[in-house]
C-alpha cells in the first residue's frame, strides 16, 4: 500500500508552476476586485470576500505541500514558494511546517497525542473525559463548542496566535525566528498597502478574506481525522497504514470544490505518503483503492463531523459530548 502511494511521490515542474499560477493568480484577482468595488459598494466588497477567501484555502494547500517538500523537487524552490505563500496565508512557513510534521508522526494515536495547542486533530477518550472534574470538563468542552471551535477561534488563530511562537519549543530556533521574520514582512507588506491604498480599504479587503479562509480551512482540517467512521487506536494497536486508511478521511467533494481545496479531501493518501503532490493525490487514490477500497465521507458527513469530539473505546467510534453521559 505504501509502495503504491510512493510511486506517485514525484512532483512535475510544469504542473506545480501551473497550480501556483492558478492559485495565487485568482486570489490576487479577487483582492483586486475587492479594492476596485470598495468605492462603489462596501457590501459588494464584503460579498467578494467569500470566493476570495475560498481561493486563499487553495494557496494554503500550496504552502502545505511546500512544507512537506512535495510541491517541487528542489528544496530551495519549496522553501522560497512556501515563504511567499506565508505572506498571503499569514502562517509562518518553517514553524507551521515543523508543527505539522509532528502531527504526521502521531495522528489518531491515543498514546502519543501532541501536547501542543491543536484541538482539532486530538481528542480524549470517554473514560479520560469522565475522569475529569466538572470544572475541567467545562474547560475542555468550551473551546470545542461548534460555534467557538469553527467560527470564533479560526480567525484568532491565523490573525493573532500565529504571530507568537507560544507553543514552539525553545530549542526550535529556526522555527521561532520564522515567526518574527514573517511578522516583520507582514508589517512591511500591509503597511505599504495602507500607505498606497488607505488603511480602511486594506482592512475591509484582507480581514474578511482571512476570516472566510480560516473558517473554511479549519473546518477541512478538523474533519480530516474526526469523522463518523474514523479509527483511533492506543495500547500498541496503532498501525501506520491502518491509521492512514481508516483514521484519515477520504472527503469526496464535487470537482469544483476538489479543485478549490487542492485535493486535500484525499487525506488518507496524503498520510500514506506526504511527499505525493496534491495534484497527484486523486490518481494515487485510484491506485490505492484498487488494492483496498476506502469509505468516502460525503459533504453531509463533513458538516456533522466537527461535533465528534471523544473516542468511545467500548463502542469503537467517535462520539459527541452529549453521548458520553457526563
Amino acid at each position: 500500500m505504501r509502495r503504491t502511494a510512493a510511486s506517485f511521490a514525484h512532483p512535475t515542474a510544469w504542473r506545480s508552476l501551473l497550480q501556483l499560477a492558478t492559485s495565487i493568480g485568482p486570489f490576487l484577482a479577487g483582492c483586486a476586485a475587492m479594492y476596485l468595488t470598495y468605492p462603489v459598494s462596501s457590501l459588494l466588497t464584503l460579498a467578494l470576500s467569500l470566493p476570495t477567501g475560498a481561493l486563499l484555502v487553495r494557496v494554503f494547500i500550496v504552502q502545505h505541500d511546500c512544507g512537506h517538500g512535495s510541491f517541487f523537487a528542489s528544496r530551495a524552490a519549496n522553501t522560497a514558494v512556501g515563504r511567499l505563500c506565508s505572506l498571503i496565508t499569514l502562517t509562518p512557513f518553517a514553524n507551521w511546517g515543523r508543527q505539522h510534521g509532528a502531527h504526521h508522526a502521531n495522528w489518531n494515536n491515543l498514546d502519543r497525542q501532541s501536547a501542543g495547542s491543536d484541538i482539532y486533530s486530538a481528542c480524549l477518550t470517554v473514560r479520560e473525559y469522565l475522569a475529569l472534574s466538572p470544572w475541567r470538563r467545562f474547560l475542555y468542552r468550551l473551546p470545542r463548542h461548534p460555534l467557538i471551535a469553527n467560527l470564533a477561534l479560526p480567525p484568532l488563530i491565523f490573525l493573532l496566535l500565529y504571530r507568537l511562537p507560544f507553543d514552539t519549543p525553545r530549542d526550535w530556533a529556526r522555527e521561532r525566528r520564522s515567526v518574527y521574520v514573517t511578522n516583520a514582512a507582514l508589517v512591511a507588506l500591509f503597511g505599504t498597502l495602507a500607505l498606497l491604498l488607505g488603511w480602511r480599504e486594506v482592512l475591509l479587503v484582507h480581514l474578511p478574506v482571512m476570516v472566510v479562509a480560516s473558517i473554511l480551512g479549519v473546518w477541512l482540517f478538523s474533519l480530516q481525522h474526526r469523522f463518523e467512521t474514523s479509527r483511533w487506536a492506543g495500547g500498541g494497536d496503532w498501525s501506520f497504514v491502518e491509521a492512514a486508511l481508516e483514521g484519515s478521511s477520504y472527503f469526496r467533494l464535487p470537482r469544483p470544490l476538489q479543485w478549490l481545496t487542492g485535493n486535500i479531501g484525499f487525506h488518507h493518501v496524503h498520510h500514506l505518503n506526504p511527499r505525493v503532490p496534491n495534484y497527484r493525490l486523486s490518481a494515487a487514490h485510484d491506485a490505492v483503492a484498487a488494492l483496498r477500497p476506502v469509505r468516502a465521507l460525503d459533504l453531509r458527513g463533513g458538516l456533522a463531523a466537527p461535533r465528534l469530539t471523544l473516542w468511545d473505546e467500548q463502542r469503537g467510534r467517535l462520539v459527541r459530548f452529549a453521548d458520553a453521559g457526563g
